[in-house]
């Protein structure tokens, strides 16, 4: 059971070697040539898709095992850059979005699911914030890694060859899968698929300090997201090459891998748990509204870097303290569930922030800063809620 940890170390790195990072948006608007609004719906599409099937997949993975579902998932993925790349086609992308929503379904909870069960089983719960940290930093390194490999083959092979390329390591992460060994929950968890469905639902309504919790990781990982779309428009509107992107890419998630590491010291230097997720959302609030009214490549970089850095560096803290509430037979429901509420967000803002970019890079960096801010004033956590 111990080997599943560093496997899972190793699943996350090859499913996260997103060589589209690079030019996530120049794929878009000049491969395939959409607008950035377009893009955006494409978005709400994919989200639209992960919303309608987290909560399913998320049971099927308590259902039929985390080791299946994350072996699906892979095989949904590859499938999905592939449909991306075939030709520039609308009805294409569509279909490759909802190929990898379903992925996206499909590892979400069971990923954590079984890391966590696998700690616990071997009685190392008490190391789940680090493991966890591990986790998010094995994918985040795939990013970082893939990245610049991406600009380098857009630039010599053209716009859809890091996507299609994807493939290949989405085909080493299947592989993983079949190596892991699925971990034994509390209970039989043999029961109907939909009384599963139901009870790990209702599990969630009914907990308050998980709802919190929740809130809180939901509109910080938004605002990080937001950040992700945003700066590559954002640098070009400032006439920056995309050949410089790819390595702006891998020192945006180097950042977070470091905020990541420094996690630990961040709640010594602040002095308490809940200090920590309050500045990551009023920092990075400041930091946008300085943006938007002072925008240069200084300004831009400060955001990418410390702003996305911050605001994408909390997910294994989130992920550590909401476990802490959870039983494990309802683990990656409950995950999906939670999961599922910040999908339904993006469905609704996605194509508002593609109106809101084509409208104004500037006022947009200044309106999703205020609400960051007034997010972080509005926060129910207390720190007895966040358990270690």
């Amino acid at each position: 059971m111990n080997s599943n940890i560093w496997k899972m170390y190793l699943f996350n790195f090859f499913i996260s070697l997103h060589f589209m990072g690079a030019v996530l948006v120049p794929f878009f608007t000049e491969w395939a040539n959409i607008s950035f609004t377009q893009t955006m719906i494409l978005q709400s599409w994919f989200m639209l898709w992960v919303f309608l099937l987290e909560i399913p997949t998320g049971t099927i993975a308590d259902y039929l095992g985390r080791r299946k579902s994350l072996a699906l998932g892979c095989i949904a993925n590859a499938a999905g850059v592939i449909a991306f790349t075939i030709t520039p086609n609308f009805l294409l992308l569509l279909l490759g979005e909802f190929l990898w929503a379903m992925a996206i379904a499909l590892f979400s909870g069971a990923d954590t699911a079984i890391t966590y069960d696998s700690l616990r089983i071997t009685r190392q719960e008490k190391e789940s914030k680090s493991v966890l940290g591990k986790l998010e930093i094995s994918r985040l390194t795939g990013y970082m890694i893939a990245a610049p490999i991406g600009s380098v083959i857009a630039v010599t092979m053209g716009l859809q060859m890091p996507v299609l390329l994807m493939s290949i390591p989405l085909t080493i992460g299947f592989i993983i899968t079949l190596t892991l060994k699925e971990p034994e929950v509390k209970q039989e968890i043999k029961q109907k698929y939909f009384s599963l469905l139901k009870e790990g639902a209702k599990f969630f309504y009914k907990h308050k300090i998980l709802q919190i919790i929740a809130i809180d990781m939901i509109v910080l990982n938004t605002i990080g997201y937001f950040i992700i779309w945003l700066y590559q428009p954002m640098l070009q509107q400032i006439g920056l090459s995309i050949a410089f992107f790819g390595i702006i890419h891998a020192a945006f998630v180097a950042s977070q891998i470091f905020f990541i590491k420094t996690n630990k010291k961040q709640e010594t230097l602040l002095g308490s748990k809940r200090r920590v997720l309050f500045a990551s959302l009023i920092i990075p609030g400041a930091i946008l509204i300085t943006g938007g009214i002072f925008l240069s490549i200084t300004i831009a970089l400060i955001i990418v870097f410390i702003a996305g850095g911050l605001a994408l560096s909390k997910k294994p803290l989130f992920d550590s303290y909401l476990n802490k509430y959870i039983p494990s037979e309802k683990r990656a429901t409950i995950l999906s569930t939670i999961f599922m509420f910040r999908t339904l967000a993006l469905v609704i803002f996605n194509p508002i922030l593609g109106l809101l970019a084509e409208w104004s890079i500037n006022n947009t960096l200044i309106i999703i800063g205020t609400i960051a801010i007034a997010f972080s004033l509005l926060s129910k956590i207390e720190e007895k809620h966040l358990i270690d």
